[in-house]
Order: structure tokens, then sequence, then C-alpha cells
């Protein structure tokens, strides 16, 4: 909330839900800073489990937000030292378990300074999960990308093209790579700057012996509505002048799923359509599927990134059959990058060191 206290956003809403899980009390603080806090955490009772207010209600945790007239302001560093201060002042052992927010060099991700400083269960599920993917993975290897931009892409696509066998492209920058080979795409999202990238990604690929997987086909619609008109064009046809490609085609969608039910490991990152209205939803279905699939027939490893990756495998009810579903987004797609996450760069050296699998 920009470093401003909202009550939708007080974790005091979740007070029932932890005592639910933990089976006993759990005492809420009004901050999660400040002398009160410092107070109330230097002498409990034994037994006492406290719950801190949103860490984001600080400015200092993200080192910028609003003030309360809506302008964009910057922590100094000497409030953003007095909160990392306040934090560490709290307790023995600090416990990093936001996987999430560990690409961020915020302040509760780096600036807590303890004897010990460890790293959660679910975090050590996800390093594990990327580590078994990226470091030792089982052939073939297959990675499914999809996104709007190729330029974001770019250091994710580039980093792979090292290690898989194969690469799915899809989503909104299927539609640039079209392009680029000369296919007409209507009024389709195109990556002006991207598109300059494309030939390097393809050439890269075939100095790595890596196979690109491009759609062969796209349904379109008239308009980006649950409602519009649509309709099926193979790549060779193209996207009409006024339309736009809203998913990939049901030729598409069998031959993407064939790649996938195939491979031995999967990294799927972006969805291949729209899949949040029914009419764009099936690729997206197709290859999620096809993902369970693999992991159940073949034992297959398959990791689902973050964001809507994790929102589509959800909604279609294949959580459960694939390997794992991150719970980060930007942390996820950093990984796959073979960057280092500051929140598990500041843990202790046998912390850290799950790290050294990817």
């Amino acid at each position: 909330p920009n470093g401003q206290k909202k009550s939708k956003y007080s974790l005091k809403l979740i007070v029932p839900e932890v005592e639910k899980c933990i089976g006993q009390k759990v005492t809420f603080l009004p901050d999660c800073v400040g002398p009160e806090v410092e107070a109330a955490c230097a002498s409990p009772a034994p037994g006492t489990v406290f719950l801190l207010e949103n860490l984001r209600f600080h400015i200092a945790e993200k080192g910028k937000g609003k003030n309360a007239q809506g302008k964009k302001v910057k922590a100094t560093k000497a409030e953003k030292k007095k909160f990392r201060a306040s934090l560490s002042s709290l307790a023995d052992v600090y416990v990093n378990d936001a996987f999430g927010t560990c690409h961020r060099k915020h302040s509760s991700m780096v600036g807590v300074q303890l004897p010990k400083k460890a790293a959660g269960f679910l975090i050590k599920k996800e390093l594990s999960a990327f580590g078994q993917a990226l470091k030792s993975p089982k052939r073939p290897f297959v990675a499914v990308m999809g996104g709007k931009k190729v330029r974001d892409k770019l250091p994710l696509i580039k980093n792979l093209l090292n290690l898989v066998d194969e690469v799915v492209i899809s989503g909104g920058m299927a539609w640039t790579f079209w392009k680029v080979q000369g296919n007409k795409i209507g009024k389709s999202v195109f990556d002006k700057p991207g598109a300059e990238l494309v030939p390097e990604i393809l050439s890269l690929a075939e100095k790595k012996g890596v196979k690109i997987h491009l759609p062969v086909d796209s349904i379109c619609a008239d308009k980006f509505d649950a409602n519009a008109n649509t309709k099926v064009v193979t790549a060779a046809e193209g996207i009409d002048d006024g339309w736009m490609g809203l998913d990939v085609g049901p030729a598409t969608a069998a031959k993407f799923a064939t790649v996938i039910q195939n491979a031995k490991t999967v990294v799927y990152n972006g969805p291949q359509g729209v899949f949040e209205m029914s009419a764009f939803a099936k690729g997206t279905q197709a290859c999620i599927e096809a993902m369970a699939l693999a992991t159940e027939q073949n034992g297959a490893c398959t990791i689902v990134g973050g964001g809507d990756s994790a929102a589509a495998c959800n909604q279609f009810g294949f959580a459960s059959r694939v390997s794992h579903v991150s719970t980060g987004g930007g942390a996820s797609l950093e990984l796959l990058q073979g960057k280092v996450l500051p929140g598990i760069k500041n843990l202790d050296k046998a912390a850290a060191a799950i790290t050294s699998k990817l």
C-alpha cells in the first residue's frame, strides 16, 4: 500500500486463521517496529505467539512509497537503518519463508541482522524443485514460454537455451515471432524492440541444437472481449487487419501438448492465451493438462512458474497433478535467469547453500 496504513491490508484480519492453523492463541501487535513492539517482544511469556502488523505499512520496507498527499517519496538511509535495526532487535533467530519477495532488496529480505538466519520450509521446497530442474534435469527438457514482450523474456530464454532441448513459444510474444517471419498479425500484441531480438534467439537456438516450437495457427478475435467474434487462422493465412490473436489454435494446442507430454522435465512460464476468457483458454488448458499427464505417466518433473502461470494451473484444477507450482512470479523468473536472489543470499551460509544446486 505504498508505505501507508490501510485497514484492508492489516494482518489483524488473518489472526483467526493463523490460530486455527497452529492450534493456539495469537497475540496481534499493531505495528512491526517501534518501542511498543520491541517491549512486547523483549519479555514475552513462554509459548507466546506474536503476529506483527504489515511491514509494507512503512516506506522503509520497500524503500519508497507515497505520503499522505499521494506524492512519491523515498525512505532516507537513516529511516531504513532505524527500521532495520528495530526489526533486528525483536528476536534471536530470523526465518525467511517469503519466497515470492526473495528477489527484492526489501528491508525484511536483506536488512535483518541476527546471529542465525535460516530458510523456511517453503523456500527449501521452492529451491529444491528449481534445483532439480536446472541442475540435473531429466531429458528431454522442455521450456514453455508465454508473456507479451520478447524483450522482457530475453534473459530468461537465453539462459534456458543453455539448459533445455526444446522451447515452446506462445502467448502474446508468439505474434512478434510471426511478424518477424513474414506472417500477418493484424492488431495483435507486437513488441517492436523485441522483434529485433528474435533473429538472435533463433540463431542461438540453432547453434545450441535447441528446437523452437512456434504456433502453426491462432484463435483470433475482432476485439478484446469474451463475446468477440472469433475465427481460426493458420500462420500462412495470417491474422487480418482489425483482428488480434488471443490464443493458439487447435492444431497448435495439440502440437504443443504432444511436445510437453513427451518431456521428462518441463518448466512452464506464461500461458498460451487469454485464459481468463473461456473462448481463449483452450491452448493454456491443453498445455497444462499435458504437463499433468507427463507427471503422472512419464514421471516427469514439471514446474509451473508463479503469477499468471500458477493462476491458470489453479483455474483448470491441475495444481495437485504437477510436480511444483511456484509461489513466486518474479522470484521464479529470476531463478530461471540464473540470478542469485538477494533474500537467499542474506541467509546463513548453511541456508544459502541450498542455492548451490542452482
